[in-house]
């Protein structure tokens, strides 16, 4: 059984020319397949089976993130039905000569585990192992309902 920080994945992604629009910032598209596709590592691994999006729970992009900088992308599962994994997800825009960072982006995300012929499959339980766990599962379950 995964703990919620075994869940716990971060991701970079430098914001390329291509990846900018006119305004010289990130598509929020770019940056909705980046949460996408690492949400989704967060929930198999704590699925051990293929997971799909199912929901996006919001989508708030506060603050651009331009050209040249980083995009940091921050996962990680806080609770489960009986086939599905909620997942959490921040974007934050990293300097990359200083490493400065502010969040940029917040969303949570639903997936659902599925079996090679793509049916739902039941999924553990996720388990707290530590006040940490415990913290990061309360902020994202208050985070739902704001």
């Amino acid at each position: 059984m995964a703990t919620v920080s075994d869940t716990y994945i971060e991701n970079r992604e430098r914001v390329q020319p291509d990846d900018a629009n006119n305004y010289g910032t990130v598509h929020g598209g770019n940056v909705a397949k980046w949460m996408d596709e690492v949400g989704a590592m967060s929930a198999m691994r704590h699925a051990g089976e293929t997971c799909v999006t199912a929901r996006i729970n919001r989508l708030d992009f506060d603050r651009p993130v331009p050209r040249g900088d980083i995009c940091v992308i921050e996962s990680y599962a806080y609770a489960t039905g009986r086939t599905s994994v909620r997942v959490r997800l921040r974007a934050y825009r990293e300097a990359p000569r200083t490493g400065e960072r502010e969040q940029t982006t917040e969303s949570y995300f639903v997936f659902v585990a599925v079996d090679d012929d793509m049916r739902p499959t039941e999924v553990p339980d996720l388990t707290l192992g530590s006040d940490r766990c415990r913290e990061l599962r309360d902020e994202a379950l208050a985070g739902e309902n704001d």
